[in-house]
């Protein structure tokens, strides 16, 4: 028996009984995972979004979409609805393309727009290091006093920039490949889009 590869071409497992079993139930219970975790983080991280569906109005017109009011509320709507149907599969393709664009602005307001050199000013360092166990914790005194944080926004920085380029990939390998087997647009309209 063969497998099925991401480039259509057969190919024969080195441990070749275990081909149905990752034909019939790895692959297609692999990929359903891979769209619950990707499509799940963007409903968490969509929810507070529609809750406040203009709350992100001055950050959209200040990356260039114009207007905000309509920007704001689109962006919303993409991360949380797109992330759900991604999780069930529905519209997989063009849901996912929308939403990895959206991604890919993330990715690059993130590598276009640093956190900065240091968290703290000379002052701020001068106040907490007078008083330092006032204000922070022996672990914090340490990510901040030192340097004023620049070490500590470098890694925020660096954890932004890999999460947005995860979540731009997973995005657009959703829309590469679609919903697979285990998903809305199989179950219902027998095809995928």
């Amino acid at each position: 028996m063969s497998l099925t590869s991401f480039d259509g071409a057969a190919q024969r497992p080195i441990l070749a009984f275990m081909a149905p079993f990752y034909t019939a139930f790895a692959q297609p219970l692999g990929w359903l995972l891979f769209r619950i975790i990707i499509g799940g983080i963007l409903v968490v991280e969509g929810w507070p979004k529609i809750q406040a569906p203009f709350a992100q109005t001055g950050f959209v017109e200040g990356i260039g979409f114009y207007p905000g009011w309509f920007w704001s509320p689109a962006l919303a709507a993409v991360q949380f609805f797109g992330g759900l149907m991604i999780v069930l599969g529905l519209f997989t393709r063009p849901v996912a393309l929308a939403v990895a664009f959206m991604l890919f602005v993330t990715l690059v307001f993130h590598v276009t727009h640093p956190y900065g050199d240091a968290f703290l000013t000379a002052a701020g360092l001068d106040a907490l290091g007078r008083d330092a166990d006032a204000f922070l914790t022996a672990a914090g005194q340490r990510r901040l006093l030192d340097d004023g944080g620049a070490a500590f926004l470098a890694h925020v920085q660096r954890k932004a920039e890999l999460a947005s380029t995860f979540w731009f990939a997973g995005a657009a390998i959703i829309a590469a490949f679609g919903g697979g087997r285990i998903s809305l647009d199989r179950m219902l309209l027998r095809r995928e889009f």
